[in-house]
């Protein structure tokens, strides 16, 4: 035992001794960070196109008019949007200048309407005003606040409106399908009145939003569906996916660290006072405190910042992990989890020396971990479907599956039978694992299925 203890302490100090360790450790809830923020930093970055509408012929008439009632219909939009996000924010008590940035990002416009440059206006339609339109489109020299973002020609082909959209960016195609779809929009209208429908019927058939409100007698209220109730649900699918990361990067870890000593012989120095069963333990145990260090950074960073920016939200957070016993499930399905898929890349890296020689056994393995990565997001919306039920089963996703569906209280018989299978694979995986390490530690055969199968059979003698 002191010999396995010793071999645990020098694997977690090989690893945390190390800058790069914990560079990669604040590597995840910096770029979790980001993550959310960047979409809102390029939303309230991204510049508000200014743009030019020109009517084509008297055919054209009304065209701009139609478009301008578009942007100010969708400023509307915007605005209650954001009004709705302000009052679920104050209601959930996620009220932050971050959320607050984000909200002002929903009502910001995506493009204003400019006037036309008295030398565009003026020139006549075809090539010299067109000519006018490439100047003012291309030329760097214009000052920022005078710069048009796009020219818009509106004109009718056969009856039907239509547009040509001159943009100063190929690749922006924000103008074009705004312009089409208000254009859309302006046709149904003329359709619905050449048939003798009142206009303004039509309008307020298509400005009439639906007032739903959802209720559940699993709500914590006993009737309406907040937030707080669809919360627990979150927290279980974050914490699936947070599971498979921490697992497989334990296990990847320990995967390189035996197949680097066996490369450098020092895990024959190491079987010259040990036994391969200490070396493994010891190994295990060394690489799952090491995860317990990334589990505790991680959640220690997330809980600071959730308290500090949504102190209302933090607190349900807590509520739903420690008082609903999330947190009791997440340690369990951890370890069993943990111990399945360590002791098999352990065995696996006895057997190697370089990362190529590990590829015929990992492919499949990782084709294996893919299936829980797409079948928790289902746990979100049917946690009871038959597909997630029995993949949930199957005890090489089961810590994945069951922990996204535990916020669900999925029956107890189902819990506790799927943990005690989990468990079961997990020490029939240690003896199979062990038989393997020892083999591979104490030979020169390469990796192969072949090879790998003798072990297990043979246990190394």
């Amino acid at each position: 035992m002191n010999r396995t203890l010793l071999i645990a302490r020098r694997e977690y100090m090989a690893y945390a001794r190390t800058v790069g360790f914990w560079l990669s450790l604040l590597a995840f809830p910096l770029f979790a960070v980001l993550g959310g923020a960047i979409p809102i930093l390029m939303q309230t970055s991204e510049p508000v196109r200014r743009v030019v509408l020109i009517e084509q012929g008297p055919e054209a008439q009304g065209l701009s008019a139609a478009v301008r009632d578009a942007l100010a219909s969708d400023a509307k939009r915007r605005q209650d949007r954001a009004k709705e996000a302000a009052e679920t924010a104050a209601a959930t008590g996620a009220q932050t200048s971050a959320a607050g940035d984000a909200l002002r990002s929903l009502s910001r416009p995506s493009m204003r309407l400019v006037q036309a440059p008295a030398d565009m206006a003026a020139a006549p339609n075809g090539p010299a005003q067109e000519a006018v339109v490439r100047r003012y489109l291309e030329d760097e020299d214009t000052p920022r606040d005078q710069r048009i973002s796009a020219v818009v020609f509106l004109t009718r082909i056969e009856g039907k409106p239509s547009a040509r959209v001159w943009t100063s960016r190929a690749t922006d195609d924000t103008v074009e399908d705004f312009v089409r779809a208000a254009l859309k929009t302006y046709n149904r209208k003329e359709t619905f009145a050449r048939a003798g429908i009142d206009p303004t019927v039509v309008q307020q058939t298509e400005e009439f939003r639906a007032d739903v409100s959802v209720f559940s007698p699993r709500a914590a209220s006993g009737g309406e569906v907040s937030f707080k109730d669809k919360l627990p649900a979150i927290i279980g699918l974050i914490s699936g996916f947070l599971l498979w990361s921490l697992i497989i990067t334990g296990a990847s870890i320990l995967l390189n660290s035996v197949m680097e000593e066996k490369s450098n012989k020092i895990l024959e120095v190491l079987l010259s006072s040990a036994s391969a069963t200490e070396i493994l333990a010891g190994k295990v145990l060394g690489v799952a405190l090491l995860t317990l260090t990334v589990m505790g950074a991680w959640g220690g960073i997330g809980l600071f910042g959730l308290l500090t920016a949504a102190p209302a939200q933090g607190a349900q957070v807590l509520e739903i992990l420690w008082g609903g016993g999330l947190l009791a499930w997440f340690v369990a399905f951890m370890v069993g989890g943990y111990l399945m898929y360590a002791v098999l890349f352990a065995a696996i890296g006895a057997f190697c020396e370089t990362p190529r020689d590990a590829q015929t056994l990992m492919g499949p393995i990782m084709m294996i971990l893919v299936v829980p990565m797409i079948t928790m997001q289902m746990a979100l919306t049917s946690p009871d479907s038959p597909v997630v039920r029995i993949l949930s089963w199957i005890p090489p996703f089961t810590p994945f599956l069951m922990m996204a569906r535990m916020p669900s209280h999925p029956p107890l018989y189902e819990s506790l039978g799927a943990l005690a299978a989990m468990f079961a694979f997990a020490l029939f995986m240690v003896w199979v694992a062990g038989r393997a390490f020892r083999a591979g530690a104490l030979s020169d055969v390469k990796l192969s299925w072949k090879a790998f199968g003798s072990a297990i059979r043979g246990g190394g003698r």
